[in-house]
């Protein structure tokens, strides 16, 4: 059975605490089983994401690309910005067959727990 919450029958849906444990970035040594996609554009991708987060523009996605290797056959946790994108992103996947959920709060709300972020050179980064 997936945790994922789902709604009317689409992707579900976590929030930032259960994101994180499910992709090692929780405050458990485990690694979790699910990939962390980022479907911000490239600007806001550089500026600052979780660490292991695997990157995917929504625009991409939507023109038809495929999941980055290490992220298929996996559940995919799906982020952005506020959880607009992630939304429409996991309805995308889902569609396509892959377990996606997105998260709700999106990176404001990763940084706003003190999750980490980093830049594209792996220093501290931020929400952009």
């Amino acid at each position: 059975m997936s945790i994922f919450r789902r709604s009317r029958g689409g992707p579900g849906r976590v929030t930032v605490q259960e994101a994180a444990a499910r992709t090692g970035h929780g405050s458990t040594a485990s690694g979790g089983d699910a990939v962390l996609l980022d479907v911000r554009e490239p600007h806001e991708w550089q500026a600052g994401h979780a660490p292991r987060a695997v990157h995917l523009p929504l625009s991409a996605l939507v023109a038809g690309a495929g999941l980055p290797a290490n992220a298929r056959s996996r559940p995919l946790i799906v982020i952005c910005r506020s959880g607009n994108r992630s939304r429409q992103a996991a309805d995308v996947l889902t569609a396509r067959g892959s377990e996606a959920a997105d998260v709700i709060g999106g990176m404001k709300d990763w940084a706003g727990e003190g999750l980490p972020v980093v830049d594209s050179r792996g220093l501290n980064g931020v929400v952009a």
